[in-house]
Protein backbone atom coordinates (compact mmCIF):
# COMPACT_ATOMS: atom_id res chain seq x y z
CA UNK A 1 0.00 0.00 0.00
CA UNK A 2 1.09 3.58 -0.63
CA UNK A 3 2.41 5.72 2.17
CA UNK A 4 1.22 9.05 0.72
CA UNK A 5 -1.39 9.90 -1.92
CA UNK A 6 -1.81 13.36 -3.43
CA UNK A 7 -5.39 14.41 -4.19
CA UNK A 8 -5.37 16.42 -7.43
CA UNK A 9 -8.81 17.92 -6.98
CA UNK A 10 -10.97 20.07 -4.73
CA UNK A 11 -14.40 20.14 -3.09
CA UNK A 12 -16.37 17.15 -1.92
CA UNK A 13 -14.52 14.59 -4.03
CA UNK A 14 -11.17 15.71 -2.58
CA UNK A 15 -12.59 15.31 0.92
CA UNK A 16 -14.03 11.93 -0.02
CA UNK A 17 -10.60 10.69 -1.18
CA UNK A 18 -8.87 12.07 1.93
CA UNK A 19 -11.28 10.15 4.17
CA UNK A 20 -10.73 6.94 2.19
CA UNK A 21 -6.96 7.38 2.55
CA UNK A 22 -7.23 7.86 6.28
CA UNK A 23 -9.27 4.67 6.70
CA UNK A 24 -6.66 2.80 4.66
CA UNK A 25 -3.83 4.15 6.81
CA UNK A 26 -2.49 6.31 3.98
CA UNK A 27 -1.37 9.92 4.42
CA UNK A 28 -3.13 12.45 2.16
CA UNK A 29 -1.73 15.51 0.42
CA UNK A 30 -4.19 18.23 -0.56
CA UNK A 31 -3.47 20.74 -3.30
CA UNK A 32 -5.47 23.95 -3.38
CA UNK A 33 -5.86 27.25 -5.14
CA UNK A 34 -5.80 30.57 -3.34
CA UNK A 35 -9.61 30.61 -3.58
CA UNK A 36 -9.82 27.29 -1.71
CA UNK A 37 -7.57 28.11 1.23
CA UNK A 38 -10.53 27.72 3.63
CA UNK A 39 -11.99 24.63 1.99
CA UNK A 40 -12.53 21.63 4.24
CA UNK A 41 -10.32 19.32 2.17
CA UNK A 42 -7.36 21.58 2.95
CA UNK A 43 -8.13 21.50 6.66
CA UNK A 44 -8.52 17.72 6.93
CA UNK A 45 -5.62 16.52 4.77
CA UNK A 46 -2.40 15.47 6.46
CA UNK A 47 -0.44 17.97 4.34
CA UNK A 48 -1.43 20.69 1.88
CA UNK A 49 0.26 22.65 -0.90
CA UNK A 50 -0.97 25.82 -2.63
CA UNK A 51 -0.61 25.47 -6.41
CA UNK A 52 -1.84 28.80 -7.77
CA UNK A 53 -4.57 31.37 -8.11
CA UNK A 54 -8.33 30.80 -8.11
CA UNK A 55 -9.08 30.07 -11.77
CA UNK A 56 -8.59 26.36 -12.50
CA UNK A 57 -6.36 27.06 -15.50
CA UNK A 58 -3.93 28.71 -13.07
CA UNK A 59 -4.05 25.91 -10.48
CA UNK A 60 -5.92 22.59 -10.78
CA UNK A 61 -5.24 22.32 -14.53
CA UNK A 62 -1.47 22.83 -14.12
CA UNK A 63 0.21 19.39 -14.32
CA UNK A 64 3.68 20.75 -13.55
CA UNK A 65 2.53 22.28 -10.28
CA UNK A 66 0.77 19.10 -9.21
CA UNK A 67 3.83 16.99 -9.99
CA UNK A 68 5.99 19.48 -8.11
CA UNK A 69 3.69 19.13 -5.09
CA UNK A 70 4.23 15.35 -5.24
CA UNK A 71 7.99 15.77 -5.34
CA UNK A 72 7.97 18.24 -2.44
CA UNK A 73 5.81 16.03 -0.22
CA UNK A 74 7.03 12.60 -1.30
CA UNK A 75 3.63 11.43 -2.57
CA UNK A 76 3.83 8.09 -4.39
CA UNK A 77 0.47 8.28 -6.15
CA UNK A 78 -2.08 10.79 -7.43
CA UNK A 79 -5.85 10.42 -7.27
CA UNK A 80 -7.38 12.80 -9.83
CA UNK A 81 -11.01 12.54 -8.68
CA UNK A 82 -13.38 13.66 -11.44
CA UNK A 83 -13.16 16.65 -13.78
CA UNK A 84 -9.96 18.70 -14.13
CA UNK A 85 -7.15 16.31 -15.19
CA UNK A 86 -8.92 13.04 -14.40
CA UNK A 87 -9.30 12.01 -18.06
CA UNK A 88 -6.21 13.73 -19.40
CA UNK A 89 -4.02 11.07 -20.98
CA UNK A 90 -1.04 13.39 -21.14
CA UNK A 91 -1.24 13.98 -17.39
CA UNK A 92 -1.38 10.22 -16.77
CA UNK A 93 1.74 9.88 -18.94
CA UNK A 94 3.52 12.63 -17.00
CA UNK A 95 2.72 10.87 -13.72
CA UNK A 96 4.13 7.60 -14.99
CA UNK A 97 7.29 9.18 -16.41
CA UNK A 98 7.78 10.96 -13.07
CA UNK A 99 7.59 7.69 -11.14
CA UNK A 100 4.20 8.53 -9.65
CA UNK A 101 1.27 6.10 -9.80
CA UNK A 102 -1.81 7.54 -11.50
CA UNK A 103 -4.86 6.13 -9.72
CA UNK A 104 -6.89 5.25 -12.78
CA UNK A 105 -6.46 3.47 -16.10
CA UNK A 106 -3.35 3.77 -18.24
CA UNK A 107 -2.75 6.76 -20.49
CA UNK A 108 -3.23 4.44 -23.47
CA UNK A 109 -6.69 3.38 -22.34
CA UNK A 110 -7.68 6.95 -21.45
CA UNK A 111 -6.75 7.99 -24.98
CA UNK A 112 -8.56 5.00 -26.44
CA UNK A 113 -11.83 5.57 -24.60
CA UNK A 114 -11.65 9.27 -23.74
CA UNK A 115 -11.82 10.19 -27.40
CA UNK A 116 -15.49 9.59 -28.16
CA UNK A 117 -15.03 8.69 -31.81
CA UNK A 118 -12.34 6.11 -31.00
CA UNK A 119 -14.44 4.79 -28.13
CA UNK A 120 -17.31 4.12 -30.54
CA UNK A 121 -14.95 2.20 -32.80
CA UNK A 122 -13.84 0.02 -29.88
CA UNK A 123 -17.43 -0.55 -28.77
CA UNK A 124 -18.51 -1.56 -32.26
CA UNK A 125 -15.52 -3.88 -32.65
CA UNK A 126 -16.58 -5.70 -29.47
CA UNK A 127 -20.22 -6.10 -30.36
CA UNK A 128 -21.61 -3.31 -28.19
CA UNK A 129 -24.54 -1.65 -30.02
CA UNK A 130 -23.93 1.90 -31.25
CA UNK A 131 -26.19 4.37 -33.02
CA UNK A 132 -25.26 5.13 -36.65
CA UNK A 133 -22.50 7.73 -36.57
CA UNK A 134 -19.46 9.23 -38.22
CA UNK A 135 -15.75 9.42 -37.65
CA UNK A 136 -14.26 12.83 -36.88
CA UNK A 137 -15.43 15.31 -39.52
CA UNK A 138 -13.67 18.67 -39.82
CA UNK A 139 -15.33 20.14 -42.91
CA UNK A 140 -18.87 21.49 -42.15
CA UNK A 141 -20.15 20.72 -45.65
CA UNK A 142 -18.92 17.13 -45.43
CA UNK A 143 -20.56 16.87 -42.00
CA UNK A 144 -23.87 18.15 -43.40
CA UNK A 145 -23.74 15.61 -46.19
CA UNK A 146 -23.26 12.82 -43.65
CA UNK A 147 -26.14 14.14 -41.54
CA UNK A 148 -28.42 14.00 -44.57
CA UNK A 149 -27.23 10.46 -45.28
CA UNK A 150 -28.15 9.06 -41.85
CA UNK A 151 -31.17 11.35 -41.57
CA UNK A 152 -32.13 14.08 -39.14
CA UNK A 153 -32.25 14.49 -36.22
CA UNK A 154 -28.56 14.10 -35.38
CA UNK A 155 -26.41 14.90 -32.37
CA UNK A 156 -23.23 16.87 -33.06
CA UNK A 157 -20.66 15.91 -30.43
CA UNK A 158 -17.15 17.08 -29.61
CA UNK A 159 -14.79 14.14 -29.61
CA UNK A 160 -13.04 15.53 -26.52
CA UNK A 161 -16.23 16.72 -24.84
CA UNK A 162 -17.66 15.96 -21.43
CA UNK A 163 -20.20 17.25 -18.93
CA UNK A 164 -22.62 18.11 -21.71
CA UNK A 165 -20.25 20.59 -23.34
CA UNK A 166 -19.56 20.52 -27.07
CA UNK A 167 -22.91 18.88 -27.86
CA UNK A 168 -25.72 20.20 -30.06
CA UNK A 169 -28.87 18.40 -31.27
CA UNK A 170 -29.79 19.32 -34.84
CA UNK A 171 -33.17 18.67 -36.44
CA UNK A 172 -32.77 20.10 -39.94
CA UNK A 173 -30.22 21.16 -42.54
CA UNK A 174 -30.97 24.86 -42.21
CA UNK A 175 -29.56 25.12 -38.68
CA UNK A 176 -26.76 22.59 -39.14
CA UNK A 177 -23.81 24.88 -39.93
CA UNK A 178 -24.44 27.25 -37.02
CA UNK A 179 -24.86 24.36 -34.56
CA UNK A 180 -21.79 22.55 -35.88
CA UNK A 181 -19.73 25.72 -35.38
CA UNK A 182 -21.19 26.28 -31.90
CA UNK A 183 -20.31 22.74 -30.78
CA UNK A 184 -16.79 23.02 -32.20
CA UNK A 185 -16.15 26.45 -30.68
CA UNK A 186 -17.39 25.39 -27.25
CA UNK A 187 -15.24 22.27 -27.34
CA UNK A 188 -12.18 24.29 -28.32
CA UNK A 189 -12.78 26.74 -25.47
CA UNK A 190 -13.38 24.00 -22.87
CA UNK A 191 -11.03 21.22 -23.96
CA UNK A 192 -8.58 22.74 -26.45
CA UNK A 193 -9.90 20.39 -29.16
CA UNK A 194 -12.68 21.49 -31.51
CA UNK A 195 -13.01 18.26 -33.51
CA UNK A 196 -16.53 16.87 -33.80
CA UNK A 197 -18.36 13.77 -34.98
CA UNK A 198 -22.04 12.88 -35.32
CA UNK A 199 -24.51 10.29 -34.14
CA UNK A 200 -28.10 9.58 -35.08
CA UNK A 201 -30.18 11.25 -32.38
CA UNK A 202 -32.35 8.83 -30.38
CA UNK A 203 -35.54 10.68 -29.47
CA UNK A 204 -36.73 10.68 -25.84
CA UNK A 205 -34.06 8.23 -24.63
CA UNK A 206 -33.06 7.31 -21.12
CA UNK A 207 -29.49 7.89 -19.94
CA UNK A 208 -28.30 4.70 -18.26
CA UNK A 209 -24.74 4.09 -17.09
CA UNK A 210 -23.00 1.00 -15.76
CA UNK A 211 -20.36 1.15 -13.05
CA UNK A 212 -17.41 -1.07 -13.92
CA UNK A 213 -14.25 -1.85 -12.01
CA UNK A 214 -11.25 -4.06 -12.79
CA UNK A 215 -7.98 -4.97 -11.09
CA UNK A 216 -4.67 -6.37 -12.33
CA UNK A 217 -5.50 -9.89 -11.13
CA UNK A 218 -7.98 -10.75 -13.87
CA UNK A 219 -11.13 -9.49 -12.20
CA UNK A 220 -13.47 -7.51 -14.47
CA UNK A 221 -16.89 -6.79 -13.02
CA UNK A 222 -19.89 -4.49 -13.31
CA UNK A 223 -21.75 -3.16 -10.30
CA UNK A 224 -25.12 -2.43 -11.83
CA UNK A 225 -26.68 0.59 -13.44
CA UNK A 226 -27.57 4.14 -12.54
CA UNK A 227 -30.38 6.11 -14.16
CA UNK A 228 -29.14 9.62 -14.96
CA UNK A 229 -32.00 10.70 -17.22
CA UNK A 230 -33.15 13.53 -14.95
CA UNK A 231 -30.92 16.23 -16.40
CA UNK A 232 -31.02 19.78 -17.69
CA UNK A 233 -28.91 20.72 -20.71
CA UNK A 234 -26.93 17.48 -20.30
CA UNK A 235 -26.16 18.32 -16.66
CA UNK A 236 -27.45 15.69 -14.24
CA UNK A 237 -29.78 16.82 -11.44
CA UNK A 238 -31.01 13.59 -9.83
CA UNK A 239 -29.58 10.08 -10.19
CA UNK A 240 -30.84 6.75 -8.90
CA UNK A 241 -29.82 3.12 -8.60
CA UNK A 242 -31.26 0.87 -9.85
CA UNK A 243 -33.13 2.38 -12.79
CA UNK A 244 -36.94 2.18 -12.61
CA UNK A 245 -36.92 1.48 -16.36
CA UNK A 246 -34.47 -1.40 -16.81
CA UNK A 247 -35.88 -4.93 -16.69
CA UNK A 248 -33.74 -7.90 -15.53
CA UNK A 249 -33.14 -9.24 -19.04
CA UNK A 250 -32.02 -5.83 -20.31
CA UNK A 251 -29.86 -5.32 -17.21
CA UNK A 252 -28.03 -8.57 -17.91
CA UNK A 253 -27.46 -7.73 -21.59
CA UNK A 254 -26.09 -4.28 -20.76
CA UNK A 255 -23.95 -5.59 -17.91
CA UNK A 256 -22.51 -8.38 -20.03
CA UNK A 257 -21.71 -5.93 -22.86
CA UNK A 258 -19.96 -3.62 -20.39
CA UNK A 259 -17.76 -6.41 -19.00
CA UNK A 260 -16.93 -7.67 -22.48
CA UNK A 261 -15.77 -4.19 -23.50
CA UNK A 262 -13.51 -3.56 -20.51
CA UNK A 263 -11.92 -6.99 -20.87
CA UNK A 264 -11.20 -6.35 -24.52
CA UNK A 265 -9.44 -3.04 -23.87
CA UNK A 266 -7.57 -4.26 -20.78
CA UNK A 267 -9.20 -1.74 -18.46
CA UNK A 268 -7.85 -1.15 -14.96
CA UNK A 269 -9.49 0.67 -12.04
CA UNK A 270 -13.00 2.21 -11.87
CA UNK A 271 -14.94 3.65 -14.77
CA UNK A 272 -18.39 4.13 -16.21
CA UNK A 273 -19.92 3.06 -19.51
CA UNK A 274 -22.81 5.26 -20.58
CA UNK A 275 -25.70 4.17 -22.78
CA UNK A 276 -28.82 5.58 -24.35
CA UNK A 277 -31.88 3.35 -23.98
CA UNK A 278 -34.86 3.89 -26.27
CA UNK A 279 -38.23 5.03 -24.96
CA UNK A 280 -39.59 1.48 -24.93
CA UNK A 281 -36.70 0.25 -22.80
CA UNK A 282 -35.89 -2.47 -25.35
CA UNK A 283 -32.74 -1.28 -27.15
CA UNK A 284 -29.52 0.24 -25.84
CA UNK A 285 -26.71 2.08 -27.58
CA UNK A 286 -23.18 2.84 -26.42
CA UNK A 287 -22.72 6.57 -25.86
CA UNK A 288 -19.31 7.03 -24.22
CA UNK A 289 -17.02 5.87 -21.46
CA UNK A 290 -15.80 7.92 -18.52
CA UNK A 291 -12.37 6.64 -17.51
CA UNK A 292 -12.67 7.93 -13.95
CA UNK A 293 -14.92 7.88 -10.91
CA UNK A 294 -18.30 9.56 -11.48
CA UNK A 295 -19.98 12.25 -9.38
CA UNK A 296 -22.91 9.91 -8.80
CA UNK A 297 -20.91 6.88 -7.62
CA UNK A 298 -22.39 7.01 -4.07
CA UNK A 299 -25.74 5.54 -5.17
CA UNK A 300 -23.89 2.47 -6.45
CA UNK A 301 -21.92 2.26 -3.21
CA UNK A 302 -25.08 2.37 -1.12
CA UNK A 303 -26.95 -0.25 -3.14
CA UNK A 304 -23.98 -2.59 -3.70
CA UNK A 305 -22.40 -2.18 -0.26
CA UNK A 306 -18.93 -1.17 -1.45
CA UNK A 307 -16.51 1.76 -1.23
CA UNK A 308 -15.29 2.60 -4.71
CA UNK A 309 -12.65 5.18 -3.77
CA UNK A 310 -10.93 2.69 -1.47
CA UNK A 311 -11.06 0.08 -4.21
CA UNK A 312 -9.45 2.52 -6.65
CA UNK A 313 -6.54 3.08 -4.28
CA UNK A 314 -6.18 -0.66 -3.57
CA UNK A 315 -6.14 -1.52 -7.27
CA UNK A 316 -3.50 1.14 -8.01
CA UNK A 317 -1.37 -0.35 -5.24
CA UNK A 318 -1.50 -3.74 -6.98
CA UNK A 319 -4.08 -5.34 -4.73
CA UNK A 320 -7.05 -7.41 -5.95
CA UNK A 321 -10.65 -6.30 -5.61
CA UNK A 322 -12.07 -6.92 -2.15
CA UNK A 323 -14.14 -10.06 -1.72
CA UNK A 324 -17.24 -8.07 -0.77
CA UNK A 325 -16.95 -6.20 -4.08
CA UNK A 326 -16.46 -9.38 -6.12
CA UNK A 327 -19.53 -10.88 -4.43
CA UNK A 328 -21.62 -7.69 -4.24
CA UNK A 329 -25.38 -8.07 -4.64
CA UNK A 330 -27.88 -5.19 -4.88
CA UNK A 331 -29.91 -4.20 -1.86
CA UNK A 332 -32.62 -1.57 -1.83
CA UNK A 333 -32.81 1.69 -3.76
CA UNK A 334 -30.68 4.84 -3.63
CA UNK A 335 -31.29 8.36 -4.97
CA UNK A 336 -28.84 11.26 -5.21
CA UNK A 337 -29.62 14.95 -5.59
CA UNK A 338 -26.81 17.25 -6.68
CA UNK A 339 -27.12 20.38 -4.56
CA UNK A 340 -25.87 23.25 -6.72
CA UNK A 341 -25.30 26.89 -5.82
CA UNK A 342 -27.69 28.10 -8.52
CA UNK A 343 -30.96 30.02 -8.70
CA UNK A 344 -33.40 27.56 -10.34
CA UNK A 345 -35.99 30.30 -10.81
CA UNK A 346 -33.61 32.64 -12.61
CA UNK A 347 -32.42 30.36 -15.42
CA UNK A 348 -30.17 28.46 -12.99
CA UNK A 349 -27.80 31.39 -12.66
CA UNK A 350 -24.76 30.51 -10.50
CA UNK A 351 -25.03 31.79 -6.93
CA UNK A 352 -21.55 32.05 -5.41
CA UNK A 353 -21.09 33.84 -2.09
CA UNK A 354 -20.94 33.35 1.65
CA UNK A 355 -23.06 30.66 3.31
CA UNK A 356 -24.48 32.24 6.45
CA UNK A 357 -26.10 29.04 7.71
CA UNK A 358 -25.50 25.42 6.76
CA UNK A 359 -27.54 22.67 8.37
CA UNK A 360 -27.43 19.26 6.69
CA UNK A 361 -30.16 16.64 7.14
CA UNK A 362 -29.59 13.33 8.89
CA UNK A 363 -31.41 10.24 10.07
CA UNK A 364 -31.61 6.68 8.81
CA UNK A 365 -30.42 6.16 5.26
CA UNK A 366 -29.25 9.75 4.71
CA UNK A 367 -25.74 10.61 3.51
CA UNK A 368 -24.35 14.06 2.69
CA UNK A 369 -21.06 14.39 0.79
CA UNK A 370 -19.85 18.00 0.96
CA UNK A 371 -16.92 20.26 1.69
CA UNK A 372 -18.83 23.36 2.83
CA UNK A 373 -19.98 24.66 6.20
CA UNK A 374 -21.51 27.72 7.84
CA UNK A 375 -19.32 30.72 7.03
CA UNK A 376 -17.82 29.12 3.91
CA UNK A 377 -17.68 31.26 0.78
CA UNK A 378 -18.54 29.49 -2.48
CA UNK A 379 -15.98 30.74 -5.04
CA UNK A 380 -17.08 31.77 -8.55
CA UNK A 381 -14.40 29.84 -10.44
CA UNK A 382 -15.61 26.25 -10.34
CA UNK A 383 -18.57 23.94 -10.91
CA UNK A 384 -21.55 25.08 -8.86
CA UNK A 385 -22.11 21.78 -7.03
CA UNK A 386 -21.66 22.23 -3.28
CA UNK A 387 -23.04 18.94 -1.96
CA UNK A 388 -24.50 15.57 -2.84
CA UNK A 389 -27.50 14.37 -0.85
CA UNK A 390 -27.89 10.60 -1.02
CA UNK A 391 -30.71 8.58 0.51
CA UNK A 392 -31.13 4.82 0.59
CA UNK A 393 -34.13 2.70 1.51
CA UNK A 394 -35.61 -0.76 1.01
CA UNK A 395 -37.79 0.40 -1.89
CA UNK A 396 -37.92 3.26 -4.39
CA UNK A 397 -41.15 4.52 -2.87
CA UNK A 398 -39.57 4.83 0.57
CA UNK A 399 -36.42 6.37 -0.94
CA UNK A 400 -38.46 9.11 -2.64
CA UNK A 401 -40.27 9.91 0.62
CA UNK A 402 -36.94 9.95 2.46
CA UNK A 403 -35.35 12.27 -0.11
CA UNK A 404 -38.27 14.71 0.14
CA UNK A 405 -37.94 14.70 3.92
CA UNK A 406 -34.17 15.22 3.76
CA UNK A 407 -34.40 18.05 1.21
CA UNK A 408 -37.00 19.81 3.34
CA UNK A 409 -34.63 19.60 6.36
CA UNK A 410 -31.66 21.05 4.46
CA UNK A 411 -31.08 24.66 5.54
CA UNK A 412 -28.72 26.77 3.43
CA UNK A 413 -28.86 30.54 3.83
CA UNK A 414 -26.90 33.25 2.07
CA UNK A 415 -26.99 31.72 -1.42
CA UNK A 416 -29.58 30.21 -3.74
CA UNK A 417 -29.64 26.45 -4.33
CA UNK A 418 -31.43 23.91 -6.52
CA UNK A 419 -33.26 22.31 -3.58
CA UNK A 420 -36.70 23.87 -4.26
CA UNK A 421 -36.59 22.70 -7.87
CA UNK A 422 -35.57 19.18 -6.90
CA UNK A 423 -38.51 19.02 -4.49
CA UNK A 424 -40.80 19.96 -7.37
CA UNK A 425 -39.43 17.08 -9.41
CA UNK A 426 -39.74 14.55 -6.59
CA UNK A 427 -43.38 15.52 -6.09
CA UNK A 428 -44.25 15.20 -9.77
CA UNK A 429 -46.29 12.13 -10.78
CA UNK A 430 -43.92 11.39 -13.69
CA UNK A 431 -40.95 11.00 -11.37
CA UNK A 432 -42.93 9.02 -8.82
CA UNK A 433 -44.02 6.59 -11.54
CA UNK A 434 -40.55 6.43 -13.09
CA UNK A 435 -41.82 7.72 -16.45
CA UNK A 436 -39.18 10.27 -17.43
CA UNK A 437 -36.42 10.63 -20.02
CA UNK A 438 -33.53 13.01 -20.70
CA UNK A 439 -35.88 15.61 -22.18
CA UNK A 440 -38.27 15.65 -19.22
CA UNK A 441 -36.74 18.61 -17.36
CA UNK A 442 -36.70 20.76 -20.48
CA UNK A 443 -40.35 20.05 -21.19
CA UNK A 444 -41.26 20.66 -17.55
CA UNK A 445 -39.54 24.06 -17.57
CA UNK A 446 -41.28 25.02 -20.81
CA UNK A 447 -44.66 24.12 -19.31
CA UNK A 448 -43.93 26.20 -16.22
CA UNK A 449 -42.94 29.14 -18.41
CA UNK A 450 -46.12 28.89 -20.47
CA UNK A 451 -48.21 28.69 -17.31
CA UNK A 452 -46.98 32.06 -16.05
Amino acid sequence: MFKRVLVANRGEIALRIIRACRELGVESIAVYSEADVDSMHVQLADHSVCIGKGPSKESYLKPDRIIAACEITGAEAIHPGYGFLSENARFAEICTSSGIKFIGPSAKVISMMGDKATARENATANGVPCTPGSDIIIDPDEALAFAKKIGFPVMIKATAGGGGRGMRPCFNAEEFHSLFAAASNEAMACFGNGQCYMEKLVLNPHHIEFQIIADTHGNFIQLGERDCSMQRRNQKIIEECPSPLIRPEMRKRMGDASVKLIKAIGYENAGTIEYLVDAAGENFYFMEMNTRIQVEHPVTEEVMGCELIKEQIRIAAGMPLSEHVLNATPRGHSIECRINAEDPYNNFTPSPGKIDLWYAPGGKGVRVDTHVYSGYTVPPYYDSMIAKLIVTAATREIAIARMKRALSEFMIRGIKTTIPFQLEILNHPDFVSGHYDIGWVGRFLEEKELAK
